[in-house]
C-alpha cells in the first residue's frame, strides 16, 4: 500500500464571514474547523500533514503549536487552490505515494469517507479520484461533468457553468486524492483560464484525464458532510449539525440527554455511562462527567468542572474549574458559599 499525505488548504480570509479571526479558527462546538479536518484526517491513518496558510498564519500555527507532524507551508497570495496546493512543490516534488486534498473549512467531515475515498483510489489504482456528492441545491459548487458512460470527463465551477451544466445535481466538495507524481507534473501545467483568473486545481484534473490518466469519481459523501463554511449563517447551521452528531454519540455511549433541542454539550466534554442531562443544561470546555450523575435542569458547566460518579449537580447552577468527589449532591447555594470561601481566602 502506498505511502500517503495530506494537504488542508486553510489559507482563506473569507470576506463573507466579516472577521478578522483566521476562517479556520472559528469553532463548530467548541473546536476550531481545522481540528475537525485534522482529526479526520489522522483518523484515516494519515500523520503527515502540510497544512496551507495564509492570513492570520500566526494564529492558526500558534493554535496547533503541539502537533509536531504538521508541516506549515505559507501561501503569501491568494491566488486559488492550484496555487496553494503548489506551494507545497519543494517539500513533495519527489514524494511517490499517494496525496489527499481537503479545505480546512469543512468540520463536517467524517473519516470513514476518507478512508473509503484513499481505498477506491488505491484498489482502483487511478490517477486521481474524488468523493462525490448529489444535493438538492448545487448553487456554488462546481458541477461533475460526466460522458455518456458515467465516465468523468471534469470539473466546471459553478461561476464558469452554462445554464445546462448549472442543472447537474452530483458536485464536487473537494474530496481528492492523487497520485503524488502525477499531480505536480499536471499543476505545472495549468494556466489561470478563468473568470476569477485563479489557479485551478480542478484545471488540473482535467490535464491528468486528457493526458490519458485513469480518473474516478466515488459518489460517497452525504449532502451534510459537503457542507463547508463561508457566511455565519454556515457557521451556524453546521454547528447545529455538530451538535446533533455529538448528542447522538453520547446516546449511543449510554447517557440520557432528557431534551437535545434545549441542550448544549462541547465538543471536548466527557460524559460516562447511564448520567442524565436535564433541559436546558450547557456545558462548555473541557468538563468531564462521570457516570450514574443527574446534571441540571438550568446546569452551566464551564471549562474545568469535574464530577465524579453518582453527583447529582441541581436546578440554575453553575460551576468552573471546580472538582467534586463521587456521591456529592450539589445546588447553586452550595457553589456560591465555595466562591466566597475562594475569595476570603
Amino acid at each position: 500500500m502506498s505511502e500517503k499525505v495530506a494537504i488542508i488548504l486553510a489559507a482563506g480570509v473569507s470576506s463573507r464571514m466579516n472577521t478578522k479571526l483566521p476562517k479556520v479558527l472559528h469553532e463548530v462546538c467548541g473546536r476550531p474547523m481545522l481540528a475537525y479536518v485534522i482529526d479526520a484526517c489522522r483518523q484515516a491513518d494519515i500523520q503527515k500533514l502540510y497544512v496551507i496558510v495564509g492570513y492570520g498564519k500566526e494564529q492558526v500555527m500558534d493554535y496547533f503549536s503541539d502537533d509536531k507532524n504538521i508541516v506549515w507551508i505559507e501561501q503569501k497570495e491568494q491566488k486559488g487552490t492550484g496555487h496553494a496546493v503548489m506551494c507545497c512543490k519543494k517539500h513533495l516534488a519527489d514524494f511517490s505515494g499517494d496525496t489527499l486534498i481537503i479545505c480546512g473549512d469543512m468540520p463536517l467531515i467524517r473519516a470513514e469517507i476518507v478512508k473509503t475515498l484513499i481505498e477506491k483510489h488505491q484498489k482502483e489504482t487511478s490517477a486521481a479520484t474524488l468523493a462525490t456528492t448529489i444535493l438538492d441545491d448545487p448553487t456554488g459548487y462546481g458541477r461533475i461533468i460526466r460522458d455518456s458512460y458515467g465516465n468523468i470527463q471534469g470539473i466546471v465551477e459553478d461561476g464558469d457553468c452554462t445554464p445546462m451544466q448549472k442543472t447537474i445535481r452530483e458536485v464536487n466538495p473537494s474530496y481528492y486524492c492523487f497520485q503524488n507524481k502525477i499531480l505536480f507534473e499536471a499543476l505545472d501545467k495549468i494556466t489561470p483560464d478563468n473568470v476569477k483568473k485563479e489557479y485551478y486545481l480542478t484545471d488540473a484534473l482535467h490535464l491528468i484525464i486528457e493526458a490519458g490518466h485513469k480518473v474516478i469519481a466515488v459518489t460517497a459523501v452525504a449532502a451534510e458532510d459537503a457542507m463547508g463554511v463561508n457566511n455565519r449563517q454556515q457557521l451556524s447551521e453546521t454547528g447545529k449539525i455538530m451538535q446533533r452528531r455529538i448528542q447522538d454519540g453520547f446516546m449511543k455511549s449510554g447517557v440520557t440527554i432528557v431534551d437535545p433541542p434545549n441542550t448544549w454539550i462541547d465538543a471536548r466534554t466527557q460524559i460516562g455511562q447511564d448520567s442524565i442531562i436535564e433541559p436546558f443544561t450547557y456545558i462548555h470546555g473541557q468538563v468531564k462527567i462521570g457516570s450514574n450523575c443527574r446534571v441540571g435542569p438550568f446546569a452551566y458547566l464551564r471549562d474545568g468542572a469535574v464530577l465524579e460518579d453518582k453527583v447529582v449537580l441541581g436546578v440554575f447552577t453553575e460551576a468552573k474549574n471546580i472538582h467534586f468527589k463521587t456521591g456529592a449532591v450539589v445546588n447553586s447555594e452550595d457553589i456560591r458559599q465555595r466562591k466566597d470561601k475562594r475569595t476570603e481566602k
